[in-house]
């Protein structure tokens, strides 16, 4: 009897930080005002303005990711932006160019409405945020964002046509290092 007992005040013990532990690793909610994202608007839902989107978009995150290493506050990071502002504009349309479209692009910082999107563990809650939006041609296509701060940037991984997703951090890079 004592063994059965025993038994069960482990399996409760067990149970109980089992659940202790699920809460404490639950995402945290997500202050709106901490972030800063990236907005791309394509010209249109065809393919082949959604495939420049994604052109552009990676043309975008490779010029950002390593400006972003360093900083240290959402601020930093605004303040970045918006002096790199005509460089993003720049590459944005110079692969436009070298994609053969010439409906050009406008890139502007401001505040943005955003839909509830969750990326794995993080939930984005529907709000406005900061952003920096770059509309391609009229602006009127299928959107892609990011969240340039913290540096993080979520790529859907295209290979299998899944939402699911790659998270990309170079706090994260910089401790695996």
């Amino acid at each position: 009897m004592k063994r059965y007992i025993l038994i069960f005040l482990l399996l409760i013990i067990a149970a109980v930080s089992a659940t202790l532990l699920l809460i404490s690793c639950a995402p945290a909610d997500t202050n709106k005002s901490d972030y800063i994202r990236i907005h791309v608007r394509a010209n249109s839902d065809s393919a082949e303005d959604q495939s420049v989107k994604l052109a552009v978009r990676d043309s975008i995150v490779q010029y950002i990711s390593p400006l972003a290493i360093g900083i240290e506050s959402k601020d930093e990071m605004w303040r970045l932006l918006n002096n790199k502002k005509d460089e993003i504009k720049r590459r944005a349309e110079d692969t436009l160019v070298s994609c053969g479209y010439d409906y050009g692009c406008r890139v502007r910082l401001g505040n943005e409405t955003f839909p509830t999107k969750t990326y794995g563990d993080l939930t984005l809650q529907e709000g406005e945020y900061d952003a920096v939006i770059v509309e391609l041609g009229t602006g009127e296509g299928k959107n892609w964002w990011c969240v340039a701060y913290p540096p993080l940037c979520f790529i859907a991984a295209e290979e299998t046509g899944k939402e699911e997703v790659e998270y990309r951090s170079w706090i994260t890079e910089l401790f695996k290092k």
